[in-house]
C-alpha cells in the first residue's frame, strides 16, 4: 500500500498557490483571502504573512512590467522622432506631405 504524504514544502506551495489564485484570478481582497485561509485551518498570523508575501510579488511584477513598457515607449518615441527628422516619407508628416506630393 502506497502512503500518500506531502512534504511541508509541497503543502506551503499549495497554500501559496491557493491564496494567489484567490487574489489574482478571482479578484479577492486581502480580507477575503485571509478569511479563506483561516477557514482552511491556518492561523491569522500565517495568513497575513502569506498575503503580504503575495502582495509584494504582485507589486514587484507590476513595477517590472511598467519599466518594460517605459523602455518600449521610449524606443518607439526615439525611432519615430528619428524617422520624422530624416524626412523618409509622408507617413510621418501627415497631411502636409500628402499635399506636397499631390501638387508635384
Amino acid at each position: 500500500m502506497e502512503e500518500n504524504t506531502k512534504s511541508s514544502e509541497q503543502v506551503v506551495g499549495e497554500v501559496y498557490q491557493y491564496a494567489a489564485n484567490l487574489m489574482v484570478n478571482q479578484n479577492k481582497n486581502s480580507v477575503e483571502v485571509k478569511d479563506a485561509l483561516v477557514a482552511k485551518g491556518l492561523s491569522e498570523s500565517a495568513a497575513f504573512t502569506i498575503i503580504g508575501n503575495i502582495e509584494d510579488q504582485i507589486v514587484k511584477a507590476k513595477k517590472d512590467r511598467a519599466k518594460k513598457d517605459m523602455l518600449y515607449g521610449a524606443l518607439w518615441c526615439i525611432g519615430g522622432t528619428v524617422a520624422t527628422a530624416a524626412h523618409i516619407g509622408f507617413i510621418f508628416w501627415g497631411g502636409y506631405s500628402i499635399w506636397r506630393y499631390s501638387v508635384f
